[in-house]
């Protein structure tokens, strides 16, 4: 198996060094990682290039994707991996934590034979002093989330061959071979598409093969959940119901 992990990156300086530092400390450093930065106007690309100079105990590459979007970011770092050898990609976004088993997690669901997987995610705790009722938040409103999209009409397709599942584009890997028969990521900003949502639909035409694993656990920033409130947030992930004024929190 050669896994590859892409991590999008738009101005995430204040963020990704800590993204970076969990991917080394993984127990299975067995993987290359690709960032992508996405037309940033910040030093994130110079944090990058420093650790990678600093011997991080896998590869590192840095490419640069000028059209603006998350699926545009996400496409480009899943095609350049899969262009260098990659069998199975896996991503996690510059806000991101993941768990420090998440690599050995996501090749033991492969190794049992889904093509696409994703698990937890969790609220960070070390970017602000969060309440315990805070930590709470984050699960219930992507379990909301992940019910309302079972009802979803978009996600309602006889042709399926299985059931929605929320897999979020911040905790998700998928084999080479599924990425490029379903089309990868839609090249879109996340103002118009949820491409994370794409993905797991066009997914859906082509196999039963995919599903969630309790151990594939990545933990996500809540600054987006500070910044617009709980109703917004729920708005937000709903369809787009609720758009803000600034949709790049940082």
């Amino acid at each position: 198996m050669n896994l590859w992990v892409v991590v999008p990156a738009y101005n995430e300086e204040r963020s990704i060094g800590a993204t970076l530092r969990r991917l080394a400390e993984q127990t299975d450093t067995a993987f290359t990682l690709v960032v992508v930065d996405n037309a940033g106007t910040d030093a994130t690309a110079k944090i990058v290039e420093e650790f990678a100079a600093a011997d991080a105990g896998f590869g590192v590459r840095i490419v640069r994707e000028t059209q603006k979007g998350t699926g545009a970011a996400a496409d480009t770092g899943f095609r350049h991996a899969i262009a260098a050898g990659a069998t199975h990609v896996a991503r996690t976004d510059a806000d991101c934590l993941p768990h420090p088993g998440w690599i050995a997690a996501v090749k033991r669901a492969f190794g049992d034979g889904l093509e696409l997987v994703s698990g937890p995610l969790r609220p960070r705790t070390d970017e602000f002093p969060l309440k315990l009722w805070e930590r709470r938040l984050l699960p219930a409103v992507i379990e909301t989330a992940a019910l309302f999209g079972r009802f979803r009409p978009g996600n309602q397709d006889p042709l399926y061959l299985g059931p929605y599942v929320m897999m979020p584009g911040c905790n998700v890997a998928v084999t080479a071979e599924l990425y490029e028969r379903a089309g990868g990521f839609p090249r879109t900003c996340i103002e118009d598409v949820h491409e994370d949502r794409a993905l797991v639909n066009r997914v859906r035409y082509l196999t039963p093969a995919y599903g969630l694993r309790d151990d594939v656990i990545v933990y996500g920033s809540v600054r987006r959940l500070r910044a617009f409130g709980l109703v917004r947030t729920l708005g937000w992930y709903a369809d787009h119901r609720y758009r803000p004024a600034e949709v790049d929190v940082r």
